[in-house]
């Protein structure tokens, strides 16, 4: 049952996300071994998308320092210093192959821009139709705490969805998901079907927060929100030299998550799910709740209660139930001012109060998306 899940993932020569982290990077020899395998990959017909840390850890390493700072300027200058080390080192083993490696460096900012988004998914797609290597990172020399996206497996993952991969790998330093019971671990997780809070529980932190950040939470939470898109993520050791090879042979390494969706979600919600910035609420009654989780129908402003925030035409909002609890998030088809205007009234009211600019829908449905496809 194991290997048919693994040989399903790797049946499309499709696109995949692979990301590296800090610690796998630490050894130079380590960038020369990984192009090697990215490169068998490649050979086989896949897409590969590198997403990299390790820029941070490289200016540490060039400045001789062995701790990581905390200040958010410190490691904006050591991620400048170490960032054209890390491509140098990258290009260096590529051109070994006859392949040349794009850099693309991301913000949360630039990717919740619908038109910077689409600029960075064709960007991408055009470097994979020139067979380069796009190698990602965040763009830690200009981007501000509260706009980061806090660790790599977290972009990966938003990466992943992005290019719609089949599959987002993450290499880390340990073997895949463990069964931890009375703080000692047991099996190994082969397939992970659902997150339940039991699994969550298993999650530990990163093992050297000195020269890395992230840690098996963030790898779950990466998985949540991958396979709610409809897609893979697959956990693997990166120590081992011919790890790759055994994940694109479909052998039983490391723990592969599988998707929770039934049908994969389409570029549009993927962006307004986990991209988008809501930019008000609309509280909602009884039976546009119902309308909207039972029966997938458009928000009415016949079913609307409160208005809260400053959104206009086309902007991301929280949907909200009476008890303030998140349901569902969309694009509305009205600025707040218009919606105060035809809060509460029902569709045959709407042309009387706003004319032929009125539309029957506060938010149509297909410019919305359940809570349980939202990011929390």
């Amino acid at each position: 049952m194991a290997l048919s899940h693994r040989e399903k993932v790797i049946s499309e020569k499709g696109k995949v996300v692979i990301k590296v982290g800090t610690r796998l990077l630490t050894d130079i020899g380590k960038v020369g071994e990984l192009i090697t395998q990215i490169h068998k990959v490649r050979e086989k017909g896949y897409q590969v998308i590198l997403v990299s840390s390790g820029a941070v850890g490289l200016g540490m390493k060039a400045m001789k320092l062995t701790r990581r700072p905390k200040e958010l300027a410190k490691k904006q200058a050591l991620a400048s210093i170490g960032q054209g080390k890390l491509m140098s080192l990258y290009d260096a083993e590529a051109q070994k192959y006859g392949f040349h490696v794009g850099q693309i460096l991301l913000t949360m900012s630039g990717l919740r821009d619908r038109e910077q988004h689409l600029n960075t998914l064709n960007c991408i797609n055009t470097l994979l139709q020139m067979n380069v290597l796009p190698i990602i990172n965040e763009n830690d020399s200009v981007a501000v705490e509260e706009l980061t996206f806090g660790d790599n497996d977290t972009l990966a993952t938003l990466v992943g969805m992005m290019m719609r991969c089949q599959v987002t790998i993450i290499l880390t330093s340990v073997d895949g998901l463990y069964e931890v019971k009375d703080g000692k671990f047991g099996e190994r997780f082969s397939i992970v079907e659902k997150i339940t809070p039991g699994i969550k529980k298993m999650a530990m932190g990163t093992d050297d927060a000195q020269t890395s950040v992230g840690g098996m939470a963030s790898k779950l939470k990466a998985a949540a929100m991958i396979t709610e898109a409809g897609e893979h993520l697959w956990i693997a050791n990166g120590k081992d030299a011919s790890v790759l090879e055994k994940i694109f042979n479909g052998e039983d390494v490391g723990t592969l998550f599988l998707p929770s969706a039934n049908k994969l979600m389409s570029s549009k919600k993927r962006w307004l799910s986990f991209f988008a910035k809501s930019q008000g609420q609309i509280r909602v009654d009884d039976g546009a709740e119902k309308a909207i989780i039972k029966s997938g129908r458009s928000l009415l402003p016949s079913g609307i209660t409160a208005l809260k925030g400053s959104f206009k035409k086309g902007s991301a909002v929280d949907i909200l139930n009476k008890n303030d609890k998140l349901i569902a998030k969309g694009l509305t088809n009205y600025s707040i001012e218009d919606l105060r205007k035809v809060i509460g009234l029902k569709s045959s009211e709407l042309d009387e109060v706003l004319g032929s600019q009125g539309y029957e829908e506060a938010i149509h449905r297909d410019n919305l998306v359940l809570c349980d496809m939202v990011e929390e």
